[in-house]
């Protein structure tokens, strides 16, 4: 009796020394830290990325008059768009809130939101290829006393459900442009390219849920800490073994049926209508085959080191649209114009969000201190 409480007792301290390293050190969040100096490097590059976009980008191909004909679009078309943006971003928060508050929780929606327009504002201004807003959102959720594994597994599920709808389009719509299914010009290396890269990375997912769950308990019983390959070994499998968890959960949650799910289309195909509604605002816009495939191919432009991937999507699209027989004079201004509604003006809310969130876990954290000895933590 006494060995079995000893080894619960073993248990629970080495679970609670892994949460405790997974506690975000000192003020800033997971090693992202909002330093002055980052975030003046930051603004500067934005300026600069401003610079280039709007005004050296559009003289280069003789289009100068760009501000003048960005200021004569259909205001319809944009007030159509901006609302169609917060569509998206309404969808972001329904999904966020599918995936990682599933019971009772301190979590609300105005919380919820705080969450997510922060993560927002730090991938915007964090050139981080999207971990900023990563780190923000695992703070948040680790002070408001979720555990470090379900915070690790939930946040896979939930980049599992966002990318596997990116993926899954990239193989759909790239294979049904080429075949003819829908209209628009295929060329090979933007349609055929971009759905066999979905393709892969949809099959080493899903092949990741086939691992048992216990793969990294598997490895640490068979293996020893005593020997440089048995430690190498130990770290090599706790990385398969957290996005197992999560995929497996990702795919629990569809088969679940929860309507909040779709929310995950919500998020891309309202933010798609938004490059889409941009196009007509200043003539007519290419086939919608063609516009979900430039948008999704310049959208790879996040993965480079970037805040925001400001440069890289941007030029992403137009190059895509460009490939796809589009007039490269519209297609610069409707995706300058839909950058400033997808991205530039999510960013000022955003970073409001995160002063607010900041306010709500110091609240949490008082209300902690201030409980009574004995008192049940919160959930």
């Amino acid at each position: 009796m006494e060995e079995n409480e000893a080894i619960t007792d073993e248990a629970q301290a080495r679970e609670i020394a892994d949460d405790r390293r997974a506690l975000p050190r000192g003020p800033g969040m997971v090693g992202i830290q909002f330093t002055p100096r980052r975030v003046l490097w930051a603004l500067a590059f934005v300026v600069l990325s401003i610079a280039f976009l709007y005004i050296v980008l559009p003289r280069l191909v003789g289009l100068r008059d760009t501000w003048n004909r960005i200021r004569h679009g259909d205001p319809w078309w944009f007030a159509f768009a901006a609302g169609l943006e917060v569509l998206s971003f309404l969808s972001y928060i329904a999904l966020f809130r599918a995936v990682f508050v599933r019971s009772t929780s301190r979590i609300s929606w105005r919380v919820s939101y705080q969450i997510t327009m922060a993560g927002v504002a730090a991938t915007r201004l964090l050139a981080s290829a999207g971990a900023g807003g990563v780190a923000v959102t695992v703070w948040a959720l680790r002070r408001s006393g979720m555990g470090a594994r379900v915070v690790a597994s939930r946040m896979i599920a939930f980049m599992a459900l966002l990318y596997g709808v990116y993926m899954a389009t990239l193989v759909v719509d790239g294979l049904g442009l080429y075949l003819g299914v829908f209209p628009g010009r295929a060329p090979f290396a933007i349609t055929i390219g971009p759905a066999i890269f979905g393709g892969v990375v949809i099959l080493l997912v899903l092949g990741l849920s086939a691992m048992p769950w216990d793969v990294e308990a598997i490895v640490v019983r068979r293996t020893t800490d005593r020997t440089r390959s048995g430690r190498v070994m130990r770290r090599v499998a706790a990385a398969p073994a957290a996005l197992t968890v999560g995929v497996k959960d990702a795919l629990a949650l569809i088969r679940s049926r929860d309507p909040l799910l779709l929310a995950a289309v919500g998020w891309w195909a309202f933010d798609i209508a938004v490059l889409w509604a941009c196009f007509h605002a200043f003539g007519s816009a290419p086939p919608q085959a063609v516009i979900v495939m430039a948008y999704f191919v310049g959208m790879l432009g996040n993965v480079l080191p970037l805040p925001g991937g400001i440069g890289g999507v941007d030029g992403g699209m137009i190059g895509a649209f460009t490939a796809f027989g589009v007039n490269v004079e519209l297609s610069i201004v409707a995706v300058l114009a839909y950058r400033a509604f997808s991205f530039w003006i999510p960013t000022v809310p955003g970073a409001v969000a995160y002063f607010q969130l900041r306010r709500t876990i110091h609240r949490w954290r008082h209300a902690e201190t201030s409980q009574p000895t004995g008192a049940p933590a919160p959930a």
